[in-house]
Order: C-alpha cells, then structure tokens, then sequence
C-alpha cells in the first residue's frame, strides 16, 4: 500500500498524525511525504537554533530527519514559502492558488501510485489558513480521479474526551482513534527532531501544568483519523486497506 502524507509545515506530520504514519509504515505500506513549504515562517526556537533567513533550510533538515524516525519512504517539498506570523499572532495561507496546488498533489497521488492520502482537518485544527488550504487542495486532487480515486483521510478528528480538543477538528467525527503506543519511541524521536519548534510545542502545556513540561510529555499517544473519501456514516467504522493495517492498535472498536 502507498501512503501520501501531505501537510503544510514540517512537524504537522509528526505532531498530528506521526503514531499512525509509522504504525502505517510498520504494517507494510510505504509512507510518501509531501511538505508545502519549509516553514520559513515559524519560530526558531527558544534559545534560537538559527538566524530567521536560515529558518527554511533547518527545519528541511528537521523534518528530514522525522520522516526517517517514522519509517517514511520519500520526503518532497512544493515549494511554497511560509509567510510570517502577522500581527496579534495572525496566521496565513502560503497561497491562494487551489487550483495550482491540486494539480501538485494529484500529480504526486501518480508518481507514487497512492492508494490513500493523509491530511490536515477541514476546520484546519485551530483555524490555521495553510491547513485548510492544505485540506482543500488534498480532497480536490483526490476527487478528480473519480473511481480511481485513493481514500482520503484526514488527521486530529475529533472525538469525546480528546487529549487536545483545541488541535480536533471540530467538523471531521472520527471514524478511527487509534493507540499508538508501539511507536511511540518513534513518535517522539521525530518529534524532537524538531528542534526548532519544541519552545511552540511546550509553551501551551507547560503555562496550564503550571511547570515546565518536555518534549515527550506533550507528545500524544492517541491519535485519530476521518475518512473523507469514500464518504462513510459517523456510526459505521472504516472497511478499507488503511484501516486494515491499523486494526490491531484501533482503540474505538
């Protein structure tokens, strides 16, 4: 089975989806990774890792080395470049372009052959514009290959007592939470990989914990999936290739 895992930023792999990817790797499949851009626009870290115009080419290297902690087969970036956090922390898409966007995603869903596409929530998380773009561009591409299109699933669903309900998209049910525990070691590993993002990672965590929390300590051990494509009914559960693989760690069952 070919995967295509699509995000917008490096670390969206590894903190939304990262356990699956690698349980998805584990099971057999081959796991391609597609990267809009090399988030140039996020932080450096605290204290820095780089200078800000160098930002780009660390986080490549970053992720690079997550997407080898998760089992990954391939790692290609689009291109597009992260715009900065405006004022009052304002977020933005890195384009505007579905239409232009689409057409890369589909064209990678032929070069790998996928089977199934992983991406960002249609309510984009908590509301960032390059997810839902992201997710836009993601279920354009796979809907133009009509009966041929791979399934379509979308990470961070939500679901009763969700470890971080400010990170579930609040529209997608999840149709499969699954335990990642076995790959967790793996999960943390690219999580840390991140090394400019783990200040981003803690900062929320550590302010309600009242002390100052690690890496691992925020890394999730549920993780969660809806389908998107084909259309199924929040009560049925998944019957498809990728929920095969997953089977054995699926907690909701």
């Amino acid at each position: 089975m070919n995967v295509l895992a699509f995000f917008a930023h490096p670390d969206d792999e590894t903190m939304l989806a990262g356990g699956i990817l690698a349980l998805l790797s584990r099971g057999g499949a081959q796991v391609h990774y597609l990267c809009a851009t090399r988030g140039e626009g996020g932080e450096v870290g605290e204290p820095p890792v780089c200078e800000p115009e160098e930002l780009g080419e660390v986080r490549e290297k970053e992720m690079v080395c997550a997407v080898q902690a998760l089992g990954g087969h391939s790692l290609t970036f689009l291109g597009y470049t992260d715009p900065r956090v405006g004022p009052d922390e304002e977020l933005y898409a890195y384009t505007e372009d579905l239409t232009m966007l689409s057409g890369q995603v589909a064209a990678s869903v032929r070069q790998f052959q996928i089977d199934a596409v992983i991406t960002h929530g249609s309510n984009g998380e908590y509301g960032h514009p390059a997810h839902v773009i992201t997710h836009q561009a993601a279920a354009i591409a796979v809907l133009s290959f009509g009966e041929a299109a791979p399934l379509l699933y979308t990470a961070a669903a939500s679901f009763p007592d969700h470890p971080k309900p400010r990170l579930a998209n609040k529209d997608d049910p999840a149709h499969l939470v699954v335990d990642i525990t076995p790959v967790l070691p793996q999960k943390e590993q690219a999580a840390l990989c991140h090394r400019s993002q783990h200040a981003l990672f803690v900062r929320r965590a550590s302010k309600e914990a009242g002390r100052q929390l690690t890496v691992p300590e925020v890394v999730l051990s549920l993780e969660s999936l809806h389908r998107l494509h084909p259309p199924i009914k929040n009560e049925e559960k998944p019957d498809d290739q990728l929920a095969d693989i997953l089977r054995p760690w699926i907690a909701n069952k």
